[in-house]
């Protein structure tokens, strides 16, 4: 398999991860896809959206698949008063990623990152490995250290 960015990055700054690879599905990109594919726990794989809050600029997030961000605790947590997601032609020139691809790991400029508390409770987690068919399995805790990410509550209840 070659090496994306995501792995050498990795790499260099001495961090383990293993890789999982699975079939890519153009019609179903959802990380609930990824975990069936792979047999991974849902509550694992963490999916990555991008936004805009109307102060601070972009900021990412890193969530459970199967969850959903809720945009008034994002808001608080980046000191914005309201937070929109990048709207998908804006994807690959703010992050150097495309859907199904993106990972919190490489983006073009380093922005502030927000990664499910949630994750803590995990020895691995995964994300995006920087291309669909791609996914890094690494510890939340490097993950977080890594990318400058606090952990937050991000996503809506129930």
């Amino acid at each position: 398999m070659q090496k994306t960015n995501v792995m050498r990055m990795l790499d260099k700054a001495k961090i383990t991860y293993n890789t999982v690879t699975y079939e890519v599905d153009e019609s179903d990109l959802s990380g609930t896809h990824i975990a069936e594919c792979t047999g991974m726990n849902p509550e694992t794989v963490f999916k990555t959206l991008v936004a805009k809050g109307d102060k601070n600029g972009f900021c990412v997030f890193c969530i459970p698949c199967a969850e959903e961000v809720d945009l008034k605790k994002a808001a608080k947590i980046t000191g914005d008063k309201k937070v929109e997601f990048l709207h998908l032609k804006d994807l690959l020139p703010t992050t150097g990623y495309i859907r199904g691809g993106c990972s919190p790991i490489g983006m073009k400029k380093k922005f502030p990152t927000f990664i499910h508390e949630s994750a803590q409770n995990f020895d691995t987690i995964s994300v995006s490995g920087g291309m669909r068919g791609l996914q890094v399995i690494l510890s939340p805790l490097e993950l977080a250290k890594f990318t400058d990410a606090d952990f937050a509550d991000l996503i809506a209840e129930g």
